[in-house]
């Protein structure tokens, strides 16, 4: 997905709908901010992210940004709602920047009435404005929204992956960890990356900051190997 972002922006050949889904957790709504801030860049590094240094980043990082646009689809679900967008769609965007950028989240949220008020900008958007949706139910959106929009499918992420970002973390925020235990958090979390991060949080305030094996399968409430191995020799001797 990364890759297919990236070219478009460098081959400046970016679609005006992006449609993100995929399960919970996996990163489409900090995928959609970090596309937002990338193509407003001015001083894109050569790999296609964004400096950090330039106006548009700044007022990004500081929530004053004016042509990116986060609208929760979840609470704004009304007719009302999307044409109040529509109107701001108008105008063009500010401070030299290039796209006005719109993310709406939990897009399959908006009512019927709402996604047929918004198709005809879909489908005819002023060649500034950019729609980036995402969605955890694909199933529940509009075939006409659907066929107007680029479609990205978020995968769980892998337990390697995680285990590697989990480390990173840990190395940032000097909390000492055994890979065996982030290795079970990874798991337990099932390709969920919000969810792996919430658990570590918790074990880390648990046990001070030390991340171990033992202090991971106590809170998580697992039966490691050993009842394991238990079981399998008290039922190897037929001791009941």
């Amino acid at each position: 997905i990364t890759t297919t972002l990236k070219n478009a922006i460098k081959t400046d050949q970016l679609a005006h709908s992006f449609l993100f889904c995929g399960p919970r957790g996996v990163g489409k709504t900090t995928c959609a901010r970090i596309l937002a801030k990338t193509i407003n860049c001015t001083n894109r590094t050569e790999d296609s992210e964004a400096c950090d240094n330039c106006s548009s980043c700044i007022s990004f990082k500081e929530n004053t940004s004016f042509n990116v646009h986060e609208l929760d689809a979840a609470s704004n679900n009304s007719v009302d709602d999307i044409r109040d967008l529509i109107e701001q769609v108008r105008f063009a965007p500010q401070g030299g920047s290039k796209y006005k950028v719109y993310i709406i989240d939990e897009v399959h949220m908006l009512s019927s009435a709402a996604f047929n008020a918004f198709l005809k900008t879909l489908e005819e958007p002023p060649s500034y404005a950019i729609f980036i949706l995402a969605t955890t139910e694909k199933h529940k959106i509009l075939p006409t929204i659907l066929s107007r929009c680029q479609i990205f499918d978020f995968n769980r992420i892998t337990t390697k992956d995680t285990v590697e970002h989990l480390q990173e973390i840990c190395a940032k925020e000097n909390i000492e960890s055994e890979k065996d235990a982030l290795h079970l958090i990874a798991q337990k979390s099932e390709g969920c990356m919000r969810d792996a991060l919430s658990i570590m949080d918790k074990i880390a305030s648990f046990s001070n900051d030390k991340i171990t094996y033992t202090s991971t399968v106590e809170n998580l409430n697992i039966l490691d190997y050993d009842y394991y191995f238990k079981l399998i020799e008290s039922l190897m001797m037929q001791d009941m």
